[in-house]
């Protein structure tokens, strides 16, 4: 399974990615071993996630959620969150 997330850091900023290993992915962003942005921001907590059964798929919609206005993707998160 492909996974498209969204953390949100300790300074309430959010930050959107895909991986294939959820649990495993936010485990590398809060030991600072994950995205160059979330490194000075931990810790970071998942509100949101899609599943995808292939990598291009989440990295598609990955693409569209970066796209979003924070306002769009707090809305996102309001209507399906983890």
């Amino acid at each position: 399974m492909n996974y498209t997330y969204i953390v949100e850091c300790s300074d309430g900023s959010l930050y959107t990615g895909w991986t294939n290993d959820l649990e495993k992915r936010i485990l590398a962003h809060n030991s600072g071993k994950g995205a160059k942005y979330t490194k000075t921001r931990l810790p970071v907590r998942l509100v949101y996630y899609e599943e995808f059964l292939t990598k291009e798929e989440a990295m598609s919609r990955e693409y569209r959620i970066k796209r979003l206005t924070r306002q769009e993707k707090i809305k996102l998160i309001k209507q399906l969150s983890v």
